[in-house]
C-alpha cells in the first residue's frame, strides 16, 4: 500500500508533451456544437432513474452474441434446414405421402426426415447454447456501482445502466463505455489497455476534466450530478464528440476522456466513471457483427447436384407416367385380367391425361431414392466425428495452458481443405508481445553473438540444402538428425559455411542458456559488455553513454516486489521494458521515479551507486515523429538532450562531428534488419544552460497556448532542439513470436496460401514484425499507400484524397506488372485512414487487385470494422475461401466476416474464440489444423458425396429400368424392406467410415509435402469433371446390373427343379449384387485401412445375407414374398453366386481402368507419395526422399523458404562474381606470363 501511495502522489501528465497535456485553458475555449442528428444523446450523471423516462430510455447493459433465442430458434432453425434442397424435397415428399398414391408407407418418409432435420436442430441448439453461456458469464461480471450517499456496491454487469457512477480497479475491464472523471492519480491520468479494441498492448494514457479532479472519493459523489450532451452510439473508436454540463459551466469532451467497455485499467489503482454508453450501444458491441450462419462450399455446391438429381428424377418420372399413359391408352383394351370393360379411373383408356397426371406422382415419389435423404445425416455424423478428431489431437494441445484445439461447429470442416487467403490479427497471434534484448551497436562496434529465430532458422534451412547439393560427394552421408553439425567434417569449406556454421552453435548455445534459466527480456550474450568489461573496450565513454541513455530516456514506473525485492516495470510499450532490463543487466539499473528525477544505480566495476537525474522536460514518442527524447541535468549541472528513434530520423538530425559510427551502425542496422530485429539508433546533445533557457521558454509558451495549431507549435519548437546530434549506437530487440509462428507461416505459405496481417498496431511494429516471421525480407519492394497532405490545393480535401489514393493504387499495379524478374516480391503497407477511402466503392476493387498481386498485405492502425470489410472484400472479391484469425474482442468482426474464424485461446478474454468455429490455443496449431485435418476432411467429404450420389443413382435407376420392363406399371421390382435397409443399415456404415478414417497419406507426409495441400483450393475431388464422373459410374453400374439379371434369370430357370424366377427371386438376386457392387467399389476407393473399415464393409454385406436368412424364417404373414428367399430358393443355385461374381467384375471395371491409367499416365502427387512409400523406397534411399520433398515445395515469395532462397541467391551471385573477377585476372597473369615468355625467348634467339 505504501509503494501505491507514492506513486499516486506522481503527476503522471509532467511525462508527456503530445498525448495528453491539455493547456489549463482549453476547457474555456468553448463547448462543442451538439445539434443536428447524430448528437441526441443525454445523459444525466449520478441520476440513472431519469433514463426510465420514454425518450431517454437506452439500451441495457446486457449483452448477447447467440444467434437464436426462444422464440427465433424455430422459425429461423426450421427456415435453415428446408432451405437444403434434399430437406425441402422429402419434406413435399412426405406431405404427398400421407395419400393413397404413395408406393410406399408414409412413416417411411416422415420418419426418416424426422430424424435428419432434428439432429441438425440439435447441433444448432447445442452451439448456440455454448454461446449463451459465455454471454451468461460475461452479463454476471460484477463491478462497483455508485448507490447513493457516497456508498459504492456490487453489481451485475447487465444491471448497470445509462448515468451510474462507476468504481473500476487495477487490472479490472470497464464493463461500459464511461466518460472519466478521476483517478488514483493527483492529476487524474489513468493508463489503459485496449488490446481487446483494437489488438494494440501500448497503454493509452487518458485524463479526466480538470473540474472532476476533486471526485477522488466515494463519498465526494454524494451530491454529484451533471449532464453529458454527446453523440449517438457509433463504431467509431477513435473519435467522440460532446459537451460536459457541470457547476453551470460546459466543457468540451473528447476521446482522451472517454474509457471505452472491454479495455482494461493498467498501472492505476483506481477510476470513477460515469457510464454513457451501455449494451449494444457501446462502441465495441457496435463494432461486433451479428453470429453468421456458415455453409461450405461444397454443401453449396451440393445443392446444385441435388438440383440436377432433381431434374433427373422430374426427367425420369415424365418419361415413366408418358409411357403409363401410351400405354393405357394403346393397349388397356388388350389386357383383359385387368378387367377393361369396367375400367378403373387410373386405367381408363379414355381419359389417358388422368393417367398421366396419378401416374407422375407416383412415379416421383418411387424414384425419391435418385435423391438420398440419408446423405445430410450421414455428413453431420461424419462431421461430427472428424470434429471429435480434431479435438482430441494431442499434437494440437497446449501443455501449458491446458487447452486443446476445438471444432465449435462441424459445419466447416471440409473448408479447412479449401483456404486461398488467411487473415491475421498480429498482437496475441502471431507475437507474444515480449520484447528480448538480443544486440546492440556501440560506437561503430557491434554486440551480441546469438542469433535471432530469423537467423536460426534460415541458417538450418541453408544447412539442409547444402546437404543436399553436396552430400552425392561425402563418402560417408550422415543420415541421422543431427545432419547439420556434420559439415564441420567437410575438409574444404567456404567463409559462407564457416559462418553458418557460427551461427548453428549459436542456437545451441542458446537453447541451452534457455533452458537452465535466464532474464525475461534479455537474450543478450557478449563478454565484452557483461560484468563491467566494456570500461575495457576502446571507446569506453560512448558505451557509458548508450547504458545512460537506454535506463533515462523512457516514462516507464518502477515497481519493486516486497516478497523477492525484484524490480518490475510498468511502461507503455515492452521495447521500454526491454531496454531497463537491459540496462540493469549492464549496470545501468532504473531504481526510482519522482515528481521531477528518475534515480539510477550504476555499477562500473565495484559497489553500484545511485545518481539523480532532474528531468526537465520530456518530449514523448507518437508515429508521426518516430522518435523520443528526455532532457536531464546530472549531478555536475550539465544538461543533455537524450534521443532514441527510428534510424531515418535521427541519421537526418546528425550534426557534422556526430556522424563518426554513422556508416558502421548503418552497416549493423542492415544486418539486424535482415534478422528480422526491431532497431532503434540512440543519440544525445549537450545543451548549454542560456541555450536551453531560451528553448524552454518557447517551449512552454508553446505547450500552454490554445488553438487548433497547438501541437504544430510544439512540434516545430521540438524539431529545434532535436538536432545536432551525436550518433552514439542503436539496439536490435526481438519481438518474440509466439512458438513456432515463423516456421508455420513457412509451410503454410509452401502450401500456397496468401497471409495478410491486419492490426491496430502501428505502422512500424507491424512492419517490424512482417520481418521477424518473414512476411517481409530485405529486397522485398514494398508499397505504401498513404494519405498526402494537399496543402495548397484548392480541390475538395475528400476528393483529393480519393485522387491520390486512387493514383497510388494505378501506379503500383502498373509497377507489378512492368516487373521483369522472377523472383522480385511485392508487400502492399497500408494505414487505417487511406483505407477508408480504399474500402469506398469506386477504390475497392482496385485496392483488391493490387493486394492480390503482392506477396503480402499489412493494413495498420485498422478498426475492427475495418478488419471485417477487408475480410468482406477478399471474401466476395476473389470468390475464394478466406480464414481470419485472432485472440481479441477486436478481431470478433473478422472472425465472424470470414468464411471460417479461428480464435485463439488468449489471456486476453474469450470473445473472439466465443464468436469463432474453430479455437486454437497457439497460431502454430494453425498448421497441422489446415495441412493435416484440412486436407483430410476436404477429401473425406469429397469422396463420400461423390460416392453417395453414385450408389443411390446406382439404386434408383435399376427402379426405373424395371418400371420400364413391365410396361411403366409403377411396380417396385424390391420388396419395402430392402428399400428401408439400403440407405439405413447396409451402404450408410461403409461411406461413414470413408468420411471418418480415410487418408490418402499420413499426417507426416502432409506436413513434409504442404504443397499436397492445394488440391483442396484447386478443388480436384469435388469439380465437375469428378463429381459427373462418379455420376456416370453409377448410371453405367445401374445398366449392367439390371441388364446381367434380367438376361440371366427372365429366360431360363434357376433352380435344378427347372422353377423360374419370379419378381421377388430376381429383385432379391438384383438387390444382392448391388450390395456387393457398391461395397466393393467404396473399398476400391479408400487409400487407408483400418479393422474398422473392413469391419463395415465387408460386415455390411454379410449383414444383408444375415438378413435375408432370418428375415426369410419369419412366418409368412411377415416375411410375405421373402419366406425362405435365400435358404430354398437362391443359395442352393449356382447361377445365383456366378451372376454375383460377373456383376461385381463389370461393375468395377471401369474405375480400375481408369485409376490404372491415371497411376500410370497422369498420376496425382498423393499417386506419386503412394507409391514410394509402399515400396519403401523412403527408407531404403533417404536422399532421394529429402530431394523429393525439396521439390515439392510450393513456390513462394514469403517465409522462411523465400528468405533463404533469397540469401542463397545472393550468395551465389558473390561466388559468381568472384569466380569471374578470379578468372579475369587468371586470364591477365596468363596473358602477362605468356608475354614475358616470348620476349624472353626472342631475346635469347637474338643473342
Amino acid at each position: 500500500m505504501g509503494r501505491r501511495r507514492i506513486r499516486s502522489r506522481i503527476r503522471k501528465s509532467h511525462f508527456y508533451t503530445f498525448k495528453c497535456l491539455r493547456p489549463k485553458t482549453l476547457e474555456d475555449q468553448g463547448p462543442h456544437i451538439i445539434t443536428g442528428p447524430g448528437y441526441t444523446r443525454i445523459v444525466h450523471c449520478n441520476q440513472p432513474q431519469m433514463h426510465l423516462a420514454k425518450v431517454l430510455r437506452y439500451t441495457s447493459n446486457y449483452v448477447s452474441t447467440t444467434r437464436y433465442n426462444l422464440i427465433t430458434f424455430l422459425p429461423k432453425c426450421l427456415y435453415e434446414q428446408f432451405h437444403r434442397v434434399a430437406n425441402f424435397y422429402f419434406l413435399v415428399a412426405a406431405i404427398l405421402s400421407v395419400f393413397p398414391l404413395s408406393p410406399f408407407n408414409k412413416w417411411s418418409m416422415i420418419a426418416p426426415l424426422i430424424f435428419v432435420v432434428g439432429l441438425s436442430m440439435g447441433k444448432e441448439a447445442l452451439e448456440d447454447w455454448r454461446r449463451f453461456m459465455q454471454d451468461v458469464k460475461v452479463n454476471s461480471r460484477k463491478g462497483s456501482v455508485h448507490r447513493g450517499d457516497g456508498e459504492f456496491g456490487r453489481r451485475k454487469w447487465k444491471k448497470i445502466r445509462v448515468g451510474d457512477v462507476v468504481k473500476v480497479e487495477k487490472d479490472q475491464f470497464f464493463p461500459a463505455d464511461l466518460l472519466l472523471l478521476s483517478s488514483s492519480y493527483e492529476d487524474g491520468i489513468c493508463y489503459v489497455e485496449t488490446m481487446n479494441l483494437d489488438g494494440e498492448t501500448n497503454l493509452k494514457v487518458k485524463r479526466c476534466l480538470d473540474v472532476t479532479l476533486p471526485l477522488e472519493r466515494d463519498d465526494a459523489f454524494q451530491s454529484f450530478s451533471g449532464t453529458i450532451k454527446c453523440e449517438d452510439p457509433n463504431p467509431n473508436l477513435y473519435t467522440f464528440v460532446g459537451n460536459f454540463e457541470y457547476d453551470g459551466q460546459v466543457y468540451p469532451l473528447d476521446p482522451s476522456q472517454i474509457l471505452l467497455r472491454d479495455s482494461k485499467l493498467r498501472n492505476t489503482s483506481y477510476v470513477y466513471g460515469v457510464a454513457i454508453f451501455t449494451g449494444h450501444d457501446t462502441k465495441v458491441m457496435q463494432n461486433s457483427t451479428k453470429s453468421p450462419s456458415k455453409r461450405s462450399r461444397i454443401e453449396k455446391r451440393m445443392d446444385y447436384i441435388i438440383y440436377s438429381l432433381f431434374a433427373l428424377l422430374v426427367l425420369v418420372s415424365f418419361i415413366s407416367s408418358l409411357g403409363f399413359a401410351v400405354m393405357t391408352r394403346m393397349h388397356m383394351g388388350e389386357w383383359w385380367y385387368l378387367r377393361p370393360d369396367k375400367p378403373e379411373r387410373l386405367t381408363n383408356p379414355r381419359n389417358p391425361f388422368h393417367a398421366w397426371v396419378v401416374h407422375l406422382i407416383t412415379a416421383v415419389l418411387l424414384y425419391g431414392y435418385l435423391i438420398p435423404i440419408s446423405l445430410y445425416v450421414s455428413i453431420e455424423l461424419v462431421k461430427v466425428l472428424q470434429a471429435t478428431f480434431i479435438n482430441q489431437d494431442l499434437h494440437m494441445y497446449d501443455s501449458e495452458s491446458g487447452t486443446p484445439a476445438q471444432a465449435r461447429t462441424s459445419n466447416l470442416n471440409e473448408e479447412l481443405g479449401q483456404v486461398d487467403t488467411i487473415l491475421s490479427d498480429k498482437t496475441g497471434t502471431l507475437t507474444c508481445n515480449q520484447m528480448d534484448f538480443l544486440k546492440c551497436s556501440i560506437a561503430g562496434t557491434s554486440y551480441g553473438v546469438r542469433a535471432s529465430e530469423v537467423e536460426l532458422a534460415a541458417a538450418k534451412q541453408m544447412a539442409m540444402d547444402l546437404d543436399e547439393e553436396q552430400g552425392e560427394d561425402l563418402t560417408d552421408p550422415p543420415r541421422t538428425r543431427g545432419r547439420i553439425h556434420s559439415y564441420s567434417k567437410i575438409p574444404s569449406r567456404s567463409p559462407s559455411d564457416i559462418e553458418l556454421e557460427t551461427v548453428i552453435t549459436a542456437t545451441d548455445d542458446r537453447d541451452q542458456t534457455h533452458s537452465t534459466g535466464g532474464v525475461k527480456g534479455f537474450s543478450f550474450e557478449d563478454k565484452r559488455l557483461m560484468d563491467g568489461n566494456w570500461l575495457y573496450e576502446p571507446n569506453s565513454d560512448d558505451i557509458l553513454m548508450f547504458m545512460r541513455i537506454l535506463a533515462v530516456c523512457h516514462t516507464a514506473i518502477p515497481e519493486v516486489d516486497e516478497d523477492t525485492g525484484k524490480c518490475t516495470y510498468e511502461a507503455e510499450s515492452p521495447d521500454e521494458v526491454a531496454f531497463l532490463v537491459a540496462a540493469g543487466e549492464f549496470g545501468f539499473g532504473f531504481s526510482k521515479r519522482t515528481q521531477s528525477s528518475v534515480f539510477i544505480n550504476e555499477r562500473h566495476s565495484g559497489q553500484p551507486v545511485e545518481i539523480e537525474y532532474k528531468v526537465l522536460n520530456v518530449l514523448d514518442f507518437t508515429s508521426k515523429r518516430k522518435r523520443m527524447s528526455v532532457i536531464v541535468r546530472d549531478e555536475k549541472g550539465q544538461i543533455f538532450l537524450l534521443c532514441k528513434g527510428a534510424d531515418s530520423i535521427i541519421f537526418d538530425r546528425l550534426s557534422k562531428n556526430g556522424k563518426t559510427y554513422l556508416e558502421a551502425t548503418s552497416k549493423h542496422l542492415n544486418g539486424y534488419g535482415e534478422a528480422g530485429l526491431r532497431t532503434l539508433a540512440l543519440s544525445y546533445r549537450k545543451l548549454d544552460e542560456n541555450e536551453y533557457s531560451v528553448w524552454n521558454n518557447e517551449f512552454h509558451e508553446a505547450k500552454t497556448s490554445v488553438g487548433a495549431d497547438r501541437d504544430e507549435m510544439l512540434e516545430k519548437v521540438s524539431d529545434t532542439m532535436e538536432k545536432d546530434l551525436i550518433l552514439v549506437g542503436a539496439t536490435a530487440v526481438e519481438d518474440k513470436l509466439q512458438k513456432g509462428v515463423p516456421q508455420c507461416i513457412d509451410k503454410l505459405a509452401q502450401a500456397g496460401l496468401k497471409i495478410w496481417v491486419l492490426t491496430g498496431d502501428k505502422m512500424e511494429t507491424a512492419i517490424n514484425i512482417g520481418y521477424a516471421c518473414s512476411l517481409l525480407r530485405q529486397g522485398m519492394k514494398q508499397i505504401s499507400i498513404a494519405l498526402k497532405n494537399e496543402e495548397g490545393s484548392s480541390q475538395d480535401p475528400e476528393a483529393a484524397a480519393r485522387e491520390s489514393i486512387s493514383m497510388q493504387i494505378l501506379n503500383a499495379s502498373q509497377m507489378i506488372k512492368l516487373e521483369k524478374d522472377p523472383h522480385a516480391a511485392f508487400a502492399l503497407i497500408i494505414d487505417g485512414k487511406t483505407l477508408t477511402y480504399a474500402l469506398e466503392d469506386g477504390l475497392k476493387y482496385q485496392f483488391l487487385a493490387l493486394a492480390v498481386d503482392c506477396a503480402s498485405v499489412i493494413c495498420c492502425r485498422v478498426s475492427p470494422k475495418q478488419k471485417a470489410l477487408v475480410t468482406r472484400l477478399a471474401k466476395e472479391g476473389t470468390g475464394k475461401t478466406t480464414l481470419a484469425i485472432g485472440d481479441g474482442a477486436n478481431d470478433v468482426g473478422m472472425i465472424q466476416e470470414a468464411d471460417i474464424g479461428i480464435g485463439i485461446s488468449g489471456v486476453e478474454g474469450m470473445q473472439a474464440v466465443m464468436a469463432s468455429d474453430f479455437s486454437i490455443a497457439q497460431f502454430r496449431f494453425l498448421e497441422r489444423l489446415l495441412v493435416v485435418h484440412g486436407h483430410w476432411c476436404y477429401k473425406r467429404i469429397a469422396q463420400m458425396i461423390c460416392y453417395f450420389f453414385y450408389k443411390n443413382i446406382t439404386f434408383g435407376l435399376t427402379l426405373f429400368y424395371f418400371e420400364a420392363f413391365t410396361g411403366f406399371s409403377g411396380q417396385a421390382i424390391y420388396n419395402d424392406s430392402y428399400l428401408l435397409l439400403f440407405n439405413v443399415i447396409l451402404t450408410s456404415l461403409p461411406v461413414i467410415s470413408l468420411g471418418v478414417f480415410e487418408q490418402d497419406v499420413s499426417s507426416e507426409v502432409c506436413l513434409q509435402f504442404p504443397a499436397l495441400y492445394q488440391q483442396g483450393p484447386k478443388n480436384l475431388f469435388f469439380d465437375w469433371y469428378r463429381i459427373l464422373g462418379w455420376m456416370g459410374n453409377g448410371v453405367y453400374a445401374s445398366v449392367v446390373i439390371f441388364a446381367l439379371n434380367i438376361g440371366i434369370f427372365h429366360v431360363q430357370s434357376f433352380c435344378a427343379n427347372g422353377q423360374t424366377a419370379d419378381m421377388n427371386a430376381m429383385g432379391t438376386a438384383m438387390f444382392t449384387c448391388i450390395i456387393w457392387s457398391v461395397n466393393v467399389q467404396i473399398a476400391l476407393t479408400m487409400s487407408h485401412f483400418t479393422w474398422i473399415q473392413h469391419a463395415l464393409i465387408w460386415g455390411s454385406i454379410f449383414t444383408w445375407y444375415i438378413f435375408l436368412a432370418l428375415f426369410g424364417m419369419l412366418p409368412p404373414k411377415i416375411s410375405g414374398n421373402i419366406f425362405h428367399m435365400l435358404l430354398e430358393a437362391l443359395a442352393p443355385a449356382p447361377i445365383f453366386w456366378l451372376t454375383t461374381l460377373l456383376v461385381i467384375a463389370a461393375t468395377t471395371l471401369p474405375y480400375l481402368a481408369h485409376i490404372s491409367f491415371q497411376r500410370s499416365v497422369n498420376p496425382l502427387d498423393h499417386h506419386i507419395i503412394q507409391e514410394i512409400k509402399h515400396f519403401k523406397i523412403d527408407v531404403q534411399d533417404e536422399r532421394m526422399w529429402t530431394r523429393e520433398r525439396s521439390k515439392a515445395r510450393q513456390k513462394t515469395k514469403i517465409g522462411f523458404t523465400a528468405r533463404v532462397d533469397a540469401k542463397i541467391r545472393q550468395l551465389r551471385g558473390r561466388l559468381q562474381r568472384k569466380h569471374s573477377i578470379l578468372s579475369v585476372m587468371s586470364g591477365m597473369s596468363g596473358t602477362s606470363a605468356s608475354a614475358s615468355s616470348e620476349t624472353t625467348t626472342s631475346t635469347t634467339h637474338h643473342s
